[in-house]
This record gives C-alpha cells, sequence and structure tokens, in this order.
C-alpha cells in the first residue's frame, strides 16, 4: 500500500452514517448532528474525503473518470477507534478468574516477558493488527511491552500498513518481576530513542506509557514528565482507577497525594493527549482536574466488567466536559470488536440508569474516539478533507440480524441491533486511506 492513499477519485455507494459532533440522547427525530444518507455516496480522491450526499444529486455530479462502487442493503461508517488496547495481550484474551492485581502477576507480566523476541513481537502483531482490521478498528492507541522491540515490530507492521497508529513502551521500575523491569535512566533514554525515530512518521504517534503508578517510582514518572516537556506533540497513555484494590495501593505507595489521579498530575503527566484508562474511581475534584488538563478518559466497558473493576460514569464525565473515547482494553477486554463493546457500553449505562442511544454509542467508537485522541481533524468523521478511513458493515451478516434487520423501523433502531448482535461477521470490507485494507 502507498503512504498517501489512492491516486485520482473513486466513489462509493451505499447507506452511509457519521458523526458531525456529540448526539445526546435523541433517537427520534434524529439529531442534527447525525448525518445519514439511507442512499448515499461517499467520493475519496487522493486518499481523503472529497465529497459525501445522497446518491441521487451525487451521481449527477461525477466525473467520467470516477470509479463507482456500489454496496446494496449495507452501511457505510466511518473507520472505529480504540482508545486503549493492549497489542502484547493477544494471546491471553479470556484468561480465567482474576481481578487485576492477581490478573496481572498471574497472566499478564508471563506473557509480556516473550516480547524481548523481534520474531514474536512481529508475528503477534501482524495477527493483531489484522484482528483489529476485521473488526473494523482503523485506528488504536496501543501498549507495548517494557521492551523496546515490542514498539519496533508494531510501529514498521502500522507503518506498512499506512495506518494512523499510537503506541509506546511501557515504562516499569518496580512493583513487577524483575525480567520486565527497566529504570528511570534506561526507560527515558529508550523511549526517547522510539520518539525520535517513530513520531510524526507517517501516521504514526508516540505515546509514553508509564503501565500505572504502581509500577513506577516517583523518579520515573518524573522522567515520564520530562519526556512529555521535551516532546510536547507526543501522548501520556496509562491507566488510572480501575480497581478498589489498586486505587487503596496507590494511596499507600503515594501518601502525599490527594489522590491516585493527583499522583499524575504532581508529576506533570496530565495534558491534552493525555489518555487515561478506565477513570472509574474518580471523585468529582478528579474529573475536574482532568477538565481543566485537557486528558481524555478511554472507557473499557468489557474490560471492566470482565475483570470486575467497575462501572464507568459516562454521563459525570459529560458533565465536566472530558473527552470520552471507547477502549476494547484486550485483553482484559473480551473482544476486538468495538461494536460488541458498544454493546457493553450499553448495559453499564443501563445498570448506573444512563440509557445510550445508538448514535451516543457509534459516537464514541468514531468522533469520540478521535477527539478523546485529538485526531478529529483528521479521522473520526466524513468531513471533506478527512482521511478516508472507512468501514462496511453488512446487516444480513448472520441469519439472526438478517431476519431482525428487516423489522428495523429506521436507523436507529438498524445501528442498534447491529451493535446488541454484531461483531467481527458484520464487518464485509475496510478502507485505509481510500485503498481496500487486506489482512
Amino acid at each position: 500500500m502507498n503512504q498517501t492513499g489512492t491516486t485520482g477519485k473513486q466513489a462509493f455507494r451505499a447507506g452511509i452514517i457519521h458523526l458531525l459532533d456529540d448526539p445526546g440522547h435523541d433517537i427520534r427525530p434524529i439529531p442534527t448532528t447525525v448525518d445519514y444518507f439511507a442512499d448515499g455516496v461517499l467520493v475519496v480522491e487522493n486518499g481523503h474525503v472529497a465529497a459525501i450526499g445522497p446518491a441521487d444529486e451525487m451521481l449527477a455530479n461525477l466525473p467520467d473518470d470516477c470509479e463507482l462502487l456500489e454496496f446494496p442493503g449495507q452501511l457505510i461508517i466511518p473507520g472505529m477507534i480504540d482508545t486503549h488496547i493492549h497489542y502484547p495481550q493477544t494471546d491471553m484474551i479470556a484468561a480465567y478468574g482474576e481481578q487485576l492485581l492477581q490478573w496481572l502477576e498471574t497472566y499478564t507480566f508471563p506473557t509480556e516477558r516473550q516480547f524481548s523476541d523481534p520474531q514474536h513481537a512481529r508475528e503477534v502483531t501482524e495477527f493483531f493488527l489484522d484482528e483489529l482490521l476485521r473488526n473494523g478498528t482503523t485506528t488504536a492507541c496501543v501498549f507495548g511491552t517494557v521492551h523496546p522491540e515490542s514498539v519496533e515490530a508494531f510501529f514498521a507492521a502500522a507503518e506498512s500498513r499506512n495506518l494512523r497508529m499510537i503506541a509506546g513502551k511501557v515504562m516499569m521500575d518496580r512493583n513487577c518481576p524483575e525480567y520486565l523491569r527497566d529504570t528511570p535512566e534506561s526507560g527515558y533514554r529508550e523511549s526517547k530513542a522510539l520518539i525520535e525515530k517513530w513520531h510524526g512518521r507517517g501516521r504514526l504517534s508516540y505515546a509514553v506509557t508509564p503501565r500505572f503508578a504502581p509500577t513506577s517510582t516517583p523518579e520515573q514518572l518524573a522522567k515520564a514528565g520530562q519526556l512529555l516537556e521535551e516532546f510536547p506533540d507526543v501522548y501520556l497513555h496509562t491507566h488510572v482507577a480501575e480497581n478498589r484494590a489498586e486505587v487503596a495501593w496507590v494511596h499507600e505507595l503515594f501518601p502525599d497525594t490527594r489522590s491516585y489521579l493527583d499522583v499524575y498530575h504532581q508529576h506533570g503527566l496530565l495534558k491534552p493527549r493525555s489518555v487515561l484508562a478506565h477513570c472509574i474511581h474518580l471523585d468529582e475534584a478528579d474529573r475536574q482536574c482532568m477538565a481543566e488538563s485537557g486528558a481524555a478518559a478511554s472507557f473499557c466497558p468489557t474490560s471492566n466488567l470482565f475483570i470486575g473493576s467497575g462501572l464507568f460514569d459516562l454521563m459525570a464525565m459529560h458533565g465536566h466536559g472530558i473527552r470520552v473515547g471507547m477502549g476494547t482494553d484486550v485483553g482484559g477486554g473480551s473482544s476486538f470488536s468495538l461494536l460488541q463493546t458498544a454493546n457493553e457500553a450499553y448495559k453499564v449505562g443501563q445498570l448506573r440508569g444512563d440509557k445510550l442511544s445508538p448514535f451516543q454509542l457509534l459516537y464514541l467508537a468514531t468522533l469520540g474516539g478521535a477527539k478523546a485522541l485529538y485526531l478529529d481533524d483528521k479521522i473520526g468523521n466524513f468531513t471533506p478533507g478527512k482521511e478516508a478511513d472507512f468501514v462496511l458493515l453488512n446487516p444480513q451478516a448472520t441469519p439472526l440480524l438478517e431476519r431482525r434487520s428487516q423489522h428495523c423501523q429506521d436507523i436507529a433502531e438498524l445501528l442498534f441491533v447491529l451493535m446488541m448482535l454484531g461483531d467481527d461477521r458484520v464487518v464485509s470490507k475496510v478502507w485505509i486511506m481510500g485503498e481496500a485494507a487486506t489482512s
């Protein structure tokens, strides 16, 4: 695949839906922030969105040299965006029986040990990226391991596929096995070298990645903050307030801080492009701090339910104006599919007394994720000029979906059904910068 997408102009005809902003709770009538064409055309030129509109208007104005691809009965959406996922945990997804801290000791750390081997890292990376694309995920914010080799392998594979990806080397200098431990200085030095090699190269971005507060000393967190000062446009990617036992442990390790989140705040790690996974056990002061800093939250419902961590309060986050995207959090999460993650997000909302609309769920998986990653000038919807990453969904992908979709009264119901019953089988095709992705 070339690095700029297709040359020339192509048009794609199908049902098309994307979001212009947060749609809120309304379903009927369709909110004005929802742009939907029952029969639409998306025009792509040189890897970017050129135009979008209803088919009857668009077809009359297509130039003679524009190739037209038609997909009757199917639905085009923007490429989905996973704001928190661990590629090295692919081989331990669906690990039985533990909550967070024991889960790390039992499953995660032994699995991540293997990524000092570049060949192993390359093999897992290729499978991981194939799996993302099969599920319609075109951008992700990704944890590597403590080994620089893990990030080298990931970025090389993502670059070869022309994917917009964010990743970083884990920094971890205590409370973990010796075989996964770096130091404040080596973590800084290795991260800096990776930033200088990969950040801003093609569609790639680097994330400074302390695993979470308990596995970094104050000295290492200060070094992470130093990297953010030296490279102000890189990301910060970590976890916060996922599990009650974890929160209590952080209080013991950092007794002079007000809260778990405050550990990061005191070390200069909260800023625009700081992506904090989970954010379950926060208080109002924490949320206000996130809002003022520009940090974003990654809502990971499949993981939070699977590991028994708690219920994310989306409405409280929105009330403070905090940017929120969705994350699968594989391998704590049990699916690569953001459709299935939306399914679980809806259920978390139900348990909290918050009814999330299908449009809100699509927003979280697309434009909301782009805003959380400060990439909404490039991806997330079909505004002309955006990069043309998009996905074709087939409402007839399974016998049950085919039958159920016949009874959908409108796009809101169809979207909801696709999220409740859909998975990777629904994703019939993916385009990256206007080129069909292969996996």
